[in-house]
């Protein structure tokens, strides 16, 4: 078994590189491969070379969601490789499934080199692949323009994305939407934004699927209806701690594909990724991919 670390400099307020190697270094000492991304989609053919080598293969993607989702979208159908995370980006989302408490033990470099294999649910999401979520209306909005606000100084992932969430607020709000799950009405109207889930946490901590499951084979889906801006502001806090179940304008469910088609074309949010299009399909793929969970993590509920 070969272990890889990519990291992506980028990510983050401030360059990490010589701190991580150097931390990299003095557990495995020389039995390691470190590499270091200088543009988009760097991460993604890296981690396909090391794939394609036919290795046991675990690769660390060292970064933010945005690194993760370019070394999982090298490695997918490559069953010789797993996936770790090294959480050094603005909001690293995806390993919150593990409670909110777990970075340090995935900043831990002899956590990681000690962790166990889990294999874990994945949507497929057109071309491309998540480990989180998918969502589109405001929230990919907002996930869009959040891009411009967490290179600012001192301002955090959620601090980013809650700057991206009150300009977007003081915009036009509601999406017209056609929302199907399984092949089945789901929504249809003006909505704030229509989700697929693998796992709970996204927007820098806003628990939008308080129930979903890594590994449960289903993704967890969610749709809001449009509503005032008062009522909006009455819902987001309810919504960020996970607690907008029982609320008349949620609509949540489970499924294993889940389908919107707009009335033009919009961006939507892959994993923090944003992509434009006017209808998209999201799938389940059980067990697509091994993820390597850090020794000492264990999963918590919210």
């Amino acid at each position: 078994m070969r272990d890889v670390y990519i990291i992506n400099p980028a990510a983050g307020q401030q360059d990490g590189t010589e701190k991580l190697t150097n931390q990299i270094k003095e557990v495995y000492k020389d039995n390691c491969k470190i590499l270091v991304t200088s543009g988009k989609n760097d991460a993604l053919k890296m981690a396909k070379a090391e794939a394609e080598t036919g290795d046991e293969v675990r690769i660390f993607a060292c970064g933010g969601d945005g690194t993760c989702f370019e070394v999982l979208n090298g490695i997918v159908g490559y069953p010789n490789v797993s996936i770790g995370v090294i959480p050094i980006g603005s909001a690293n989302d995806f390993i919150k499934y593990f409670g909110f408490d777990s970075k340090p033990q995935f900043l831990n470099i002899e956590n990681q080199k000690n962790g166990t294999i889990m294999p874990i649910d994945l949507i497929k999401a057109g071309d491309y692949y998540c480990m989180n979520q998918c969502c589109a209306g405001l929230d990919a909005l907002v996930a869009e323009r959040m891009q411009s606000y967490k290179r600012l100084p001192l301002v955090s992932g959620s601090m980013a994305y809650n700057i991206a969430l009150v300009r977007t607020f003081l915009g036009k709000l509601g999406i017209n939407m056609k929302v199907t799950a399984d092949g089945k009405p789901f929504g249809q109207g003006s909505f704030l934004f229509a989700i697929c889930a693998n796992a709970p946490v996204y927007g820098g901590g806003y628990i939008s699927a308080p129930n979903a499951d890594i590994s449960d084979g289903k993704l967890d889906c969610l749709t809001i209806d449009t509503v005032s801006k008062l009522k909006f502001l009455k819902l987001l806090p309810l919504y960020k701690n996970g607690k907008h179940e029982a609320i008349d304008v949620c609509h949540m469910d489970t499924c294993r594909s889940f389908e919107f088609e707009a009335d033009r074309e919009i961006p939507v949010s892959l994993d923090g990724e944003i992509i434009h299009t006017n209808r998209f399909i999201c799938e389940i793929i059980e067990k697509g991919m091994n993820f390597v969970v850090p020794a000492g993590v264990l999963k918590t509920n919210y």
